[in-house]
Order: C-alpha cells, then structure tokens, then sequence
C-alpha cells in the first residue's frame, strides 16, 4: 500500500536521516562557527568529453552524518560534531530540516531522499581538527570561520540557511552571548 503523502517521485527513493550542528563560540574577534573541509570526492571519467577543470577553491560545510540505528537525531548532531571536529559542544535547539535528493555517486547510483535535522550548539571543549585519524577518509580538515563570513564560505544553500537561522538566534537571545563569554573566558584561565 502506498502512503497518499508521499508523491510518486519519492516513493521509490531511498531515504537518509542524518543530523548535524552549527557550533558557535564567542572570541575576544566575536562570534565563530566550526566547519569543515570534506575529502574531496574523486571525479567519474566523462566518456567522449574532456574533464572541465575544477575550482581549486576549498568547499566547506557544516559538521554533520547519517543518524545511526537507535539513535535520535540530536545525539547524532552530537557525534558527528565530536567526530568530525573534534570538539564537544552543548546542543542549544533545532534549528530546522534541509530536505533534498540527491544520486549516489558511488555503488548502486540510487536517487535518495535526504532529511538533515541541523542544531545549534554552543563550545564547550576541545580542540578543532583533534579527530581520529579513521575521520580523515571523510575530513580533510576542521576549522573556526568568523560566522559573519561563513554564509559566503559555505558551499550549500541549506547550509547557509541553517547559519542564517543561527545567527538570528544569537541576536534574539543575548543570553546565549553570556553563556558563551562564560565558557570563553573559563577556557582561556585554562
């Protein structure tokens, strides 16, 4: 039987839950967001035609990966975050879903339907790019951006989006910037 709130062009997709985080911390430079440097996927031969030549540019995105079983959404926010930053941060709220599809690249080339809950989370230790050597296959690097710039920085429109949203939460809650100043200063005395 098929589910009437699904359209036809998703009913045969496969679909992915991942989570991941937006973590902010407040420097004596204001505001900065954790991102990271994925591996850069290797290209599939164009038969017939010569390879454009691709940007040197880096590409960065935020810190996120699929929702393992038995696991809820933010505690795979959580681990993804450690696991691909190498920091611990404390989950604030949700900031939203991106919905999107996409083909595989690899393996089967399905098309799937993909859902990523992203979270606002606050520092709280750790030292950016400290991650397991096994992360490096997916990581090349973790890094601070100033979160001022990290719209611009950022290589996807739903990424973006989730900073945005990110970023009026800060403004609406001066509260989040005490904490934060908190933290910042109990790490420093460090």
């Amino acid at each position: 039987m098929t589910n009437p709130c699904v359209s036809d062009s998703l009913s045969g997709m496969v679909r992915e839950i991942s989570a991941g985080g937006v973590v902010l911390r407040h420097t004596s430079e204001g505001w900065q967001v954790a991102v990271i440097e994925p591996q850069k996927e290797s290209l599939p031969a164009v038969s017939g035609k010569a390879r454009r030549k691709t940007s040197q540019k880096m590409l960065l995105a935020l810190p996120k990966g699929l929702v393992d079983p038995g696991e809820k959404p933010e505690q795979a926010a959580v681990r993804e975050v450690a696991e691909e930053t190498g920091l611990t941060a404390i989950p604030v709220t949700k900031l939203g879903d991106i919905k999107y599809a996409y083909v595989r690249t690899w393996g089967d080339q399905e098309r799937v339907f993909k859902i990523v809950s992203f979270y606002l989370f606050h520092y709280q230790s750790g030292k950016i790019d400290e991650i397991a050597a096994d992360m490096r296959i997916e990581v090349k690097r973790a890094l601070w951006i100033p979160l001022e710039e990290a719209v611009a920085k950022l290589a996807y429109r739903g990424e973006k989006d989730m900073v945005r949203r990110a970023q009026a939460y800060v403004k609406a809650h001066p509260e989040f910037q005490d904490a934060a100043e908190k933290i910042d200063s109990t790490v420093r005395q460090k």
